[in-house]
C-alpha cells in the first residue's frame, strides 16, 4: 500500500515508534526488546530512537540499537526535543510515543492503532514495574497516585507522552513538544484547542518503572513542579492559581491518607505506612518548593 508524501518524505510504514533516550542503554534495550516482539506485523512499523547525546556517546547507543531501530541524534536538551527530532524522520502515517524505561505489552501498538479509527489522538493505560517483593516509600507512592492516564484523559485532557498515539496530521496542525513546561499536557491541550478528539484504549497498556527511593521520587517532583509552575503562569491569574494550590499541599496530606490506608495496591502495614510518610514528605516539600518559586528563589 502507498502513503501520501509528507514533504519531502515517502511515507513507507504505517507507524513511527518515537523513543527518546538519555543515559539509560539498559532500559532502551529492554524496551526495544519489548518493541519488536509487538503482534503488530513488523513490515508495518519502525522505530525511532533520538538519543539526547547520552554520556556513553553514540557508538555505545548503536551498539545496543543495532538492527532493532533507526538512531537520530538530538543535540537540544530534553524529550521534548527529541521527540520533535525523531518525529522529523519518521516515515509512518502514525506517530506511537513511548519513553526508553518503558515495557510496552505485546498488544500495545495493535490496541492504539485500533483506537485511532476512533480518535485522533490516544492515550492507553498504564502499569508500574517495582524492584523487589516489598515496596519502598517510593514505590508505595507511586503504585498509589502515579500514572493513572484513564483520569488524565477521560477528566483532565492530555495523556502522559510514555504512551500516546496519533495521526501524522495531528502532529503537524498541533506542532512540537515544548521545552519548560508540562509537555505532555501543553501539547494535548493545544491539540484539543484545534478540534482534534482524544480518546483512552485500556488495551494499549506500557509498563513503567516506579521510582524506587526518594531521591529519584524527589528528582522527577522537582522537574514536575517547573514545569507545573511554568503551565501554571500561561494560565489567568496564575500566581494566584498557584498560591491557591501550594498552599493546599499540607491539607492534602490528610484529604489523601485514606487512599493510601486502603489502596489495593498496598500489601501489609509496612507497606502502607511507608507510603503514608512519603505521601506527607512529598507534600511539604511540594508545598516549599511552591513558595519558593512565588518568591522567585527557585530557577
Amino acid at each position: 500500500m502507498d502513503w501520501p508524501r509528507c514533504g519531502r518524505v515517502t511515507l513507507m510504514v504505517e507507524v513511527s515508534v518515537i523513543v527518546p533516550h538519555y543515559n539509560d542503554l539498559q532500559g532502551l534495550d529492554r524496551c526495544l526488546a519489548a518493541l519488536t516482539a509487538q503482534s503488530l506485523p513488523r513490515d508495518r512499523y519502525e522505530i525511532v530512537v533520538a538519543d539526547n547525546m547520552s554520556l556513553r556517546g553514540e557508538a555505545a547507543v548503536r551498539e545496543v540499537i543495532g538492527q532493532r531501530a533507526q538512531l537520530v541524534l538530538a543535540r537540544e536538551k530534553g524529550a521534548g526535543p527529541a521527540r520533535n527530532a525523531a518525529t522529523a524522520v519518521a516515515q509512518g502515517r502514525l506517530f506511537a510515543f513511548t519513553d526508553s524505561d518503558c515495557v510496552p505489552d505485546s498488544g500495545w501498538l495493535a490496541a492504539g492503532v485500533a483506537a485511532l479509527e476512533a480518535y485522533d489522538i490516544v492515550g492507553g493505560a498504564m502499569s508500574l514495574l517495582f524492584s523487589g517483593r516489598e515496596k519502598s516509600g517510593a514505590e508505595a507512592y507511586e503504585a498509589v497516585f502515579a500514572f493513572n492516564n484513564r483520569r488524565y484523559v477521560e477528566r483532565e485532557g492530555f495523556s502522559v507522552t510514555a504512551n500516546l498515539f496519533c495521526r501524522r496530521d495531528v502532529y503537524s496542525a498541533t506542532g512540537p513538544f515544548h521545552v519548560g513546561m508540562s509537555e505532555d499536557r501543553d501539547w494535548c491541550l493545544r491539540a484539543r484547542a484545534l478540534g482534534f478528539r482524544l480518546g483512552y484504549a485500556p488495551a494499549a497498556r506500557v509498563a513503567h518503572p516506579a521510582r524506587s527511593d526518594w531521591r529519584a521520587l524527589h528528582a522527577k517532583w522537582h522537574r514536575l513542579n517547573a514545569e507545573l509552575y511554568a503551565n501554571t503562569l500561561m494560565t489567568p491569574r496564575g500566581r494566584l492559581r498557584w498560591l491557591a494550590s501550594t498552599a493546599a499541599m499540607p491539607l492534602s496530606i490528610l484529604a489523601h491518607l485514606p487512599r493510601v490506608l486502603t489502596s489495593p495496591a498496598l500489601a501489609g502495614t509496612v507497606e502502607r505506612r511507608r507510603g503514608a510518610a512519603t505521601l506527607a514528605r512529598l507534600r511539604l516539600w511540594r508545598f516549599a518548593d511552591g513558595m519558593l518559586r512565588l518568591v522567585g528563589a527557585r530557577a
